[in-house]
């Protein structure tokens, strides 16, 4: 689906993406400037952007997503077009449209606020429905690998994707209950983890961990942000920002990891010969990662845990993607489908 034109939907509240000021501050959005929002949503960053006098791609695979921007595409006069598709592949859309390199591109990682509202969705356990997770609604759903994965694979999982403490105490759990009846909701998920995990007063609820583990599973999110930065570093001309806003210790290790090797700040052995040394592709605008204040978390609680890393983007040439050496090594969606 894209959209570059049509009648207007109606514009609801405005949402005010997480580090807004931080991320327009770091990108630097001159005016005529063409940029790509690999995240879509709710159109926060692009209705900033758009304000600034930029043109911009906005990407998602959330079909829902890019139905509810049609009014912001004809707010834009032009300026806006909105695709669906994953932003691994924000290289290739930008070309589609005309342009072999742009101003800037802009990710915000994870599920955003307006999947986890909907009931149906199953990507939290605020409201019971179906336990899907599903971004773009292909592939295997949670429901389907809570039905077939391994209590092995399971356990990884939940430990590795969730950083859950209890994560084999979570998978045993879940394969016992699982030969009474089939795990099919929200509800049902988050009672099982509960019986392991426990509440406990000013702590997360004792499922976080495990839907967390689940939801980045089935979207393949840590590969997808992998892939997602190197399509960034093909299409940025030079000059051109990159910004980040991640949410969890895995994403923002992966921005953190990508972003050192491509500028050079993880310095080289002096054991490796001088002409096997690539030039820097990108060039670190901050040491370190930047958080959101006292006052934009009150405003924002999700704003507690964001983290914004940027960079802008050098003349040397892009290197080969090797999205699979920022991975961690886990069992793949297709073994657990399997039940290996």
């Amino acid at each position: 689906m894209t959209l570059d034109g049509g009648p207007a939907a109606d514009k609801g509240a405005r949402h005010v993406p997480v580090l807004l000021r931080a991320v327009l501050e770091h990108l630097e959005v001159r005016d005529g400037g063409v940029y790509l929002d690999g995240t879509f949503g709710a159109g926060g960053y692009s209705r900033a952007l758009l304000d600034a006098g930029a043109t911009v791609i906005g990407i998602d695979r959330d079909q829902k997503a890019i139905a509810q921007g049609a009014g912001l595409v004809a707010e834009a006069g032009g300026r806006l077009t909105l695709v669906e598709e994953r932003f691994s592949h924000l290289d290739d859309v930008a070309r589609k449209f005309g342009h072999e390199s742009i101003d800037g591109v802009v990710l915000d990682i994870g599920v955003s606020s307006m999947q986890l509202d909907e009931a149906d969705r199953g990507f939290s356990f605020r409201f019971d429905g179906p336990l899907d997770m599903r971004m773009g609604g292909e592939g295997p759903s949670a429901a389907d690998v809570v039905a077939r994965a391994t209590e092995r694979d399971l356990s990884i999982i939940i430990a590795a994707l969730g950083e859950e403490r209890f994560a084999r105490l979570v998978a045993k759990a879940i394969v016992k209950e699982r030969l009474k009846a089939p795990l099919t909701t929200t509800g049902a998920l988050a009672a099982v983890v509960g019986t392991v995990v426990h509440a406990r007063p000013d702590r997360i609820h004792p499922a976080t961990r495990t839907f967390q583990a689940l939801r980045i599973l089935v979207n393949e999110e840590l590969a997808e942000l992998a892939e997602g930065l190197a399509a960034a570093e093909r299409i940025l001309k030079p000059g051109g920002r990159l910004a980040v806003v991640s949410f969890h210790s895995l994403e923002d290790r992966i921005v953190k990891t990508f972003l050192a090797d491509r500028s050079g700040s993880r310095g080289t052995s002096r054991h490796v010969p001088a002409g096997s040394v690539l030039a820097p592709t990108f060039k670190l605008l901050n040491k370190r990662a930047i958080a959101a204040g006292d006052a934009e978390v009150a405003a924002n609680p999700r704003a507690r845990s964001a983290k914004l890393r940027a960079a802008a983007r050098t003349a040397a040439p892009a290197r080969p993607a090797d999205a699979g050496s920022l991975l961690p090594r886990l069992p793949s969606l297709d073994e657990m489908m399997k039940g290996r």
